[in-house]
C-alpha cells in the first residue's frame, strides 16, 4: 500500500503533496496537505509494532482530557501510520503556564499505576501491569527490567537502589498521569508561545518522574516550578529524589543509544547505593 493510500484510509482524505520533515528518532514523518488545502503530520516506519501509533494516540487524547495542556488532534490511525493536526511551532511561551499545565495534568490522575498495554519507547517494551503501589512498580516494572544493559557495577548499583526503593521514592501519592517521555524535545511551542505535548508514552505513575525527565535534557526554570507548585505542590524531599527518577531515562538511553548513558545510570543509582 502506497503511503498515500495509507493515510487515505486512515483519514479518509485525498492526499495533495507530502515533504519529509524532523520527527523523531525511529519514524519517518511527513508533513502533508490535503485535498481541502489543511495540513497534517503523520508518522510511519516499515517495522511499527501492531498497537504502537494507536497506543500513542490514546495516549495523545489522554493527556488532552484535562484540558490543561494541548495535544494534536489525531485524524486517524491505523497500524501504518498516526495522522496528526499540524501545528505550526514557534518560540517557547510562557514557563509558567506550562507548569500549570502540566500540573493540572499530573492532577487529573490515573486509575492504576501502570496502563493498559505494555508501555513502548522507540524498540523497547516494559510491563505496564498494575501494581500495588508506586515503589514497587517502579523497581519491578521499569528499572529491574532494563538491567541487562549495564555492566555489572552498574547493575549492582541498580539492584541495590531496588532493595531500597520503598524508603527512597517518596511520600505516597496516588497515580499521576504521565506524559512518560517528557523530555523538552517532546514539548512544542506553537506561534502564539503555547506548550503542546507530543509523542507520549503515557501511564500512571508518580508525577516527578516526568519533571526528573525534564530536568535531565533541559531546564524548565523556576518560574515553571513556581507555577507547579502552586497549583500541585511536590512532597517534601522532592530534590533529593531527582536523580532516583532520572535513573529511568538514563536506562532507557543506555538501552536505545549505548555510549555514556550507562554511566550516567550507575552514577545516578549509586547516589542511593
Amino acid at each position: 500500500m502506497s503511503f498515500a493510500d495509507a493515510v487515505r484510509d486512515a483519514t479518509g482524505r485525498t492526499v495533495r503533496d507530502a515533504e519529509r520533515v524532523s520527527g523523531g528518532d525511529i519514524n519517518n514523518a511527513f508533513r502533508v496537505q490535503f485535498e481541502d488545502e489543511s495540513f497534517a503530520f503523520v508518522k510511519t516506519r516499515a517495522d511499527v509494532a501492531p498497537g504502537e501509533y494507536a497506543a500513542e494516540a490514546a495516549g495523545l487524547r489522554w493527556l488532552g482530557e484535562p484540558c490543561a495542556l494541548r495535544v494534536p488532534e489525531v485524524l486517524g490511525v491505523s497500524e501504518l501510520v498516526l495522522v496528526l493536526d499540524w501545528v505550526d511551532q514557534g518560540r517557547r511561551g510562557d514557563p509558567a503556564a506550562f507548569g500549570a499545565g502540566l500540573a493540572a495534568v499530573h492532577a487529573a490522575g490515573a486509575d492504576d499505576f501502570g496502563g493498559p498495554e505494555p508501555l513502548r519507547l522507540g524498540r523497547l517494551t516494559l510491563p505496564n501491569d498494575p501494581a500495588p503501589d508506586w515503589p514497587t512498580f517502579y523497581a519491578e516494572h521499569r528499572l529491574r527490567p532494563l538491567l541487562k544493559h549495564l555492566g555489572p557495577n552498574g547493575r549492582a548499583a541498580v539492584e541495590r537502589v531496588c532493595e531500597k526503593i520503598a524508603d527512597l521514592a517518596g511520600p505516597p501519592e496516588p497515580p499521576a498521569r504521565l506524559h512518560g517521555d517528557l523530555w523538552s524535545g517532546n514539548v512544542l511551542w506553537d506561534r502564539q508561545g503555547r506548550a503542546w505535548l507530543i509523542d507520549p508514552a503515557a501511564y500512571g505513575g508518580h508525577r516527578e518522574v516526568d519533571l526528573a525527565m525534564l530536568q535531565l535534557f533541559g531546564d524548565p526554570g523556576p518560574h515553571f516550578f513556581a507555577a507547579y507548585d502552586e497549583r500541585f505542590p511536590r512532597a517534601p524531599g522532592h530534590e533529593e529524589r531527582v536523580p532516583l527518577y532520572q535513573l529511568l531515562p538514563l536506562l532507557v538511553h543506555a538501552a536505545l543509544f549505548g555510549g555514556g548513558y550507562a554511566a550516567s545510570a550507575e552514577r545516578a543509582a549509586s547516589v542511593y547505593a
